[in-house]
């Protein structure tokens, strides 16, 4: 099987198996049911922090979201990558996690944990965790995000990366328009492994977008760049990102 149908085979299974384990959960899935959110979407690429892990080619991904308390879920993400250089030759990423999320006067702060496995390599997975504060203000809002990999010998140290971003409805319309900006850095033990976040040491991604819903219907537009400059910016520059997707 070729590497890009593996790894949406594998994000494809991944998805099912998280839902049956809810399904089998009973009274306790039951109760927070109505809250459970997946969507199927193809991108041109799959794009993090500024880095392309992909290697600038088109992916399959998907989501799901099972809440399980009050303010409380567990998600998943699964996405082909067709035999990632920059993962050990991973044919796709699946990140495994929970999230606990509470409204505070205007705020909505978060906190999460996460794990990423990296199917169809060995030793590339790390785990991460972070917190966020979001405002909303009429159809804008505004997202403050850190998150932190501590010290683990697949990336080569810890990695730090912290963002600020803001969104806006456009009213009457279904789009909304965004930008972000965020900055990685950390401690690199094996200078090698670290470039696998880092390939320029601490750095600076940036982006723009603009996306639209209808009903289940959602597709997207994002420019995205980061400070990386020379040798190193071999799919970490500019670069142009669509999708188009379906909720579940």
């Amino acid at each position: 099987m070729p590497p890009t149908e593996k790894g949406a085979a594998l994000a494809c299974a991944f998805l099912a198996s998280a839902f049956q384990a809810g399904v089998g959960a009973g009274p306790a899935f039951a109760q927070y049911a109505d809250g459970v959110s997946a969507t199927v979407e193809v991108a041109s690429e799959e794009r993090r922090r500024g880095l392309s892990w992909s290697e600038g080619d088109p992916v399959l991904r998907g989501t799901l979201s099972v809440p399980v308390a009050d303010g409380l879920s567990i998600d998943g993400t699964a996405a082909s990558l067709s035999g990632s250089d920059r993962h050990g030759g991973a044919d796709a990423v699946v990140d495994l996690g929970a999230a606990y999320a509470r409204q505070v006067g205007g705020w909505r702060l978060s906190a999460e944990g996460r794990y990423r496995l990296f199917p169809g390599s060995s030793g590339q997975g790390y785990g991460e965790f972070g917190a966020g504060a979001a405002f909303q203000i009429g159809p804008a809002s505004i997202d403050f995000n850190g998150s932190y990999a501590p010290r683990q010998s697949s990336i080569g140290g810890d990695n730090l990366y912290l963002s600020a971003s803001a969104a806006m409805g456009l009213p009457g319309t279904p789009l909304t328009v965004s930008a972000r900006i965020g900055r990685s850095s950390g401690d690199a033990r094996d200078p090698a492994r670290a470039a696998r976040l880092r390939p320029d040491g601490t750095y600076w991604d940036y982006g723009i977008g603009v996306d639209y819903m209808k009903g289940r219907w959602f597709a997207g537009l994002r420019y995205a760049d980061s400070s990386i400059a020379g040798s190193r910016s071999r799919h970490a520059g500019a670069s142009l990102i669509g999708r188009v997707g379906l909720g579940l």
